[in-house]
């Protein structure tokens, strides 16, 4: 008898091994900006160029990933995926100046952008298909946890020791627990069927979902400008020295409270219910973080604009991932799922790469805040996409009647 249990030994393997790979990033994203220009004394464009380079190198990884997923034996890939993205974590601690540094930063990107689609789909391929867009919405949850812990942790840790060397050594050791986890994880016969398909163009991107892409690069946007440059722009535009851990822990709050209320909405198919509710919200979160210390003085409304923003961007883009992700996914026919998983998160990269970078060139030129308002512009114009025209996009083209 098929084992229809949501919360089966196998998918929980996949999220803990998840929530590895996701603290391991994490535990390091907030404080590289600190890094570079503490330890290399670079710029600020400059350090938006080395890190940018980290999602430059997993969004061209991306695509080939999801068609290695969908053709080769899954285990495997993801057991070379892992490996290769946790021994990275060995070369910052080797790096000893800032070109060595760049080099490992860009090329650590490949195996993230490889592990994540992997990862990704053998989570799906572990669920019951009664419960697989409920499943594929917790899933993130493991994810969120990562993000609420870890940032927290790297900053009480850098606080306290004052140093790097710790926090590399500390997400080495925890990616290598991951992969370890992910080793003990076993897959059902289909998931390592060889996909003998011709190869073409949407075996690397998923050419149905395009529209879905597109609007998911102006969220990516939006996203990695705040992480990659939220504790800089705290501490020198904000006063706020100490908060960047608990502006994530609230974030992922949010997120977690989001897969929960959202859960019976997923059950129940109601995807683009879930993606308009979470954009929304989140759009309220990024005004308020830019807008809040702009109009007024004082200590009380930049703490309400700061802290309130990471509760309601968490909260909203809680909703909205697996929300876009189900459609993403729903719009591919079975053999493609990690094509599906593969585009969703190139759209990711995309945005998260080109706000990285242009973030940094703005706030070089025209200070955080004008990097910040250019967010909420951003952020407003993915939301105007969606209900414009993605939403009726992907009423078109669903291949799963049962959701909408």
């Amino acid at each position: 008898m098929t084992d229809e249990r949501l919360w089966n030994l196998n998918y929980c393997k996949v999220m803990a091994a998840n929530f590895a790979l996701f603290f391991a990033f994490y535990v390091l994203t907030p404080l590289l900006p600190l890094y570079l220009s503490e330890h290399f004394g670079a710029t600020k464009d400059v350090i938006g160029l080395v890190l940018s380079g980290y999602t430059i190198t997993a969004l061209l990884f991306r695509p080939f990933s999801g068609y290695f997923v969908d053709s080769f034996p899954r285990k495997q890939v993801l057991m070379v995926c892992f490996a290769a993205f946790s021994i990275f974590f060995a070369g910052y601690l080797a790096a000893s100046t800032l070109l060595l540094f760049t080099i490992v930063r860009t090329l650590h990107g490949g195996p993230f952008g490889a592990l994540t689609v992997a990862n990704s789909t053998v989570a799906i391929d572990v669920l019951p298909s009664s419960r697989r867009t409920e499943g594929i919405g917790y899933y993130g949850l493991s994810n969120n946890l990562a993000m609420a812990i870890a940032p927290t942790i790297g900053i009480f840790l850098y606080r306290w020791t004052q140093s790097f060397q710790l926090l590399f050594w500390i997400a080495l050791v925890v990616a290598c627990l991951g992969w370890l986890v992910d080793a003990t994880v076993q897959l059902p016969v289909k998931a390592v069927q060889r996909n003998k398909r011709k190869l073409s163009m949407d075996r690397f991107f998923l050419l149905r979902g395009w529209l879905l892409g597109l609007n998911m690069v102006a969220f990516g946007f939006c996203f990695g400008v705040l992480s990659n440059y939220l504790a800089i722009y705290g501490k020198e535009q904000l006063g706020i020295t100490g908060g960047t851990g608990t502006y994530f822990m609230l974030c992922s709050v949010g997120l977690m409270l989001s897969r929960l209320q959202g859960g019976r909405a997923l059950r129940r198919g109601l995807l683009t219910h879930n993606a308009a509710t979470g954009m929304c919200i989140s759009l309220v979160g990024y005004t308020l973080f830019i807008l809040m210390p702009t109009l007024f003085d004082g200590d009380l409304f930049t703490f309400v604009g700061y802290y309130g923003s990471a509760l309601l961007i968490g909260l909203g883009n809680g909703h909205m991932w697996p929300a876009f992700q189900n459609m993403t996914i729903n719009v591919a026919p079975n053999n493609q799922r990690g094509t599906a998983n593969s585009t969703i998160l190139i759209s990711w990269d995309i945005g998260m790469g080109l706000g990285i970078l242009l973030g940094g060139i703005v706030a070089e030129h025209l200070g955080y805040g004008a990097a910040f308002w250019t967010v909420a512009l951003v952020n407003a114009f993915g939301v105007a996409l969606y209900f414009l025209a993605t939403r009726a996009f992907f009423l078109q083209r669903n291949l799963n009647p049962t959701v909408h």
